[in-house]
């Protein structure tokens, strides 16, 4: 990455998945908005002893050859310091889905946040949202949207208003 001039990285979200670069538009304002509301909610849930952050890089493993960057983190480290967080230090991830990262958010981001043992996932798309538990090796729906409302208990109490 250091090969890319900070003109073409500015306007580019830049993920590495196995030493690949994933690089994708910067999110439109719109999908910026829905993270804003989303980390209000969740942050109003989590309470003190959680803290939600959104886009922190997430190095997997601490593996060199990986680093994700989630719409939104939920740690159970409040207060960190530094450039990134690893996997034991997140409780949940969020993934909004846009155009350009669909099957990176839906299929690869998922089963990447899974095989690292992050408990939770949460999948927002245009009309629906659905929190995954890591069960048994894999993501297992635990909640799903409904009048365009999410509720939930696990990992903490939430309700979020996704319109």
């Amino acid at each position: 990455m250091l090969a890319l001039s900070a003109e073409q990285t500015s306007r580019q979200r830049i993920e590495v998945v196995d030493g690949v670069l994933l690089i994708g538009p910067w999110p439109r304002l719109e999908h910026q908005r829905l993270v804003g509301r989303l980390a209000g909610r969740l942050a109003a849930g989590a309470g003190k002893r959680l803290e939600v952050l959104p886009g922190a890089n997430l190095v997997p493993g601490n593996r060199g050859d990986r680093l994700l960057i989630p719409d939104l983190v939920v740690t159970d480290e409040p207060g960190l310091k530094g450039m990134s967080l690893t996997e034991k230090q997140v409780v949940l991830v969020v993934e909004i889905v846009s155009p350009s990262t669909e099957v990176q958010d839906r299929i690869l981001k998922r089963a990447l946040y899974a095989e690292a043992l992050i408990p939770f996932y949460l999948l927002v798309e245009p009309d629906t949202a659905t929190l995954f538990e890591r069960q048994r090796g894999e993501y297992v729906p635990i909640a799903k949207s409904e009048a365009g409302k999410l509720t939930f208990t696990r990992p903490f109490e939430a309700e979020i208003t996704l319109a």
